[in-house]
């Protein structure tokens, strides 16, 4: 009786193990998201997941796709900013709350919004980022002086588990030209030649 319970916990501990790393493989989202999510009781964490690991993806996909030496590089220090008072000492009740320098909302998508020395890389200037993705720069900083880049994450997790402080090349894929409206933005992320990255994300999803 005790031999035949133990064997039936461990094949359900294989059959579970098993289930968990097909998921983690089929996703890229790690199993320690998703008990994390299922102890809090709260859904939105695998779905934000889901979203960030999509934007990794997308940016890998870009990354194989260009052939990125053709383009001015510079070598960069990057680290990683949110919305957030820890970032803004702003709150959610702020009016200008998630607001940039150029005035454009915060972004994660095909086209993210960033932060930069605007007198290195002007409002409106694109940039391709490995392992990022394309950064729109519309923001600014006290403290992002020289060849440093802030890039926008949704959370502050997301800045550290995606990304944390990074010294890389980036690629200058147009010059700003000191301004960036909603419009501009939202025309680069809707633009049709490029959402086949996307759609190669969702059917990998």
């Amino acid at each position: 009786m005790i031999k035949t319970l133990i064997k039936r916990i461990v094949m359900s501990l294989l059959v579970v193990g098993a289930l968990l790393t097909t998921y983690e493989a089929v996703t890229g989202v790690p199993v320690t998201v998703l008990f994390k999510s299922l102890l809090w009781a709260d859904s939105t964490t695998v779905n934000h997941s889901l979203r960030v690991n999509a934007s990794e993806k997308e940016a890998l996909e870009i990354e194989e796709a260009f052939d990125w030496s053709a383009y001015p590089s510079h070598i960069v220090l990057a680290t990683g900013y949110t919305a957030g008072y820890e970032s803004t000492g702003k709150n959610p009740t702020d009016p200008s709350y998630g607001i940039t320098y150029s005035g454009v909302k915060v972004k994660r998508d095909l086209y993210s919004t960033i932060a930069a020395d605007l007198s290195i890389f002007p409002i409106g200037t694109i940039l391709f980022i490995p392992g990022y993705g394309y950064g729109v720069v519309a923001d600014k900083g006290g403290a992002i002086k020289g060849n440093h880049l802030d890039l926008y994450f949704e959370t502050v997790d997301d800045v550290y588990e995606m990304w944390g402080k990074k010294e890389l090349s980036v690629y200058v894929v147009e010059k700003g030209k000191g301004t960036l409206s909603e419009q501009q933005l939202t025309a680069l992320n809707e633009n049709k030649s490029m959402q086949v990255f996307r759609q190669k994300v969702n059917s990998v999803r």
